[in-house]
């Protein structure tokens, strides 16, 4: 999933961006509106999060152009203003919903949640593959009904593989989605990080689910063996 962070702060965006890796959403950063609207405009996203208090041009006036130009993509608003005014404004502009500062991240978890069902866009919340089951937003794996104990970014790296099950994952799209490395970095901790998770996902059973394509990636897919 591909969300939009529209928020000034760079502490503030790099933490939301760091808590979305870890549910495994990707998130683009802009730190002003008008940046932010051009890229909620050229690119599809499935959430925008967007503070109201922007330079360049404020939240309710992102919110309003991309209405404007046809663009229906969920927004959560976030303020350190807690008026009634400024939520009915929100509101009223076109956002979705709204969320005041300081907020716990598992309170946005779950308003992004309800609102992506609500629109009927979310991807499903439970992924299976063969006996392996993942729970997204609950941040839960299991395998033959056991509990796999993982760590953040293994979570990250199995919501990824499972999402796009039978899908080749190359190291270079696996590290920009779960690390956001770029094409420079050395990808050998892709491999070192896939041969821990194959150990907890893999290793104790016969029926293997992770495997290697020579000189592309990795898939995650149910073999006839």
């Amino acid at each position: 999933m591909n969300f939009l962070v529209i928020e000034d702060s760079e502490k503030t965006a790099e933490q939301l961006r760091k808590g979305l890796a870890e549910v495994s959403i990707n998130a683009d950063i802009a730190g002003d509106g008008l940046k932010g609207l051009a890229m909620a405009k050229e690119k599809a996203y499935e959430l925008i999060i967007l503070d109201l208090m922007l330079p360049g041009i404020d939240g309710f006036e992102v919110v309003k152009r991309l209405r404007q130009a046809g663009k229906s993509t969920p927004i959560i608003m976030l303020t350190a203003r807690d008026e009634v005014h400024d939520r009915i404004c929100g509101l009223q502009s076109g956002a979705d919903d709204y969320l005041v500062k300081p907020f716990s991240f598992g309170e946005l978890c779950a308003r992004i949640q309800a609102l992506l069902r609500r629109g009927q866009v979310l991807q499903q919340d439970e992924v299976q593959v063969s006996d392996l089951t993942v729970n997204f937003f609950a941040r839960k794996a299991t395998r033959s009904g056991k509990h796999l104990e993982l760590t953040p970014k293994e979570f990250a790296l199995l919501s990824m593989l499972i999402r796009r099950a039978g899908e080749v994952q190359s190291r270079l799209r696996i590290a920009e989605a779960v690390w956001n490395l770029g094409f420079d970095a050395n990808l050998k901790i892709v491999d070192v990080k896939l041969a821990g998770l194959r150990a907890k996902v893999d290793g104790p059973f016969d029926k293997k689910l992770i495997h290697t394509v020579r000189g592309v990636g990795y898939v995650l897919e149910d073999r006839d063996e």
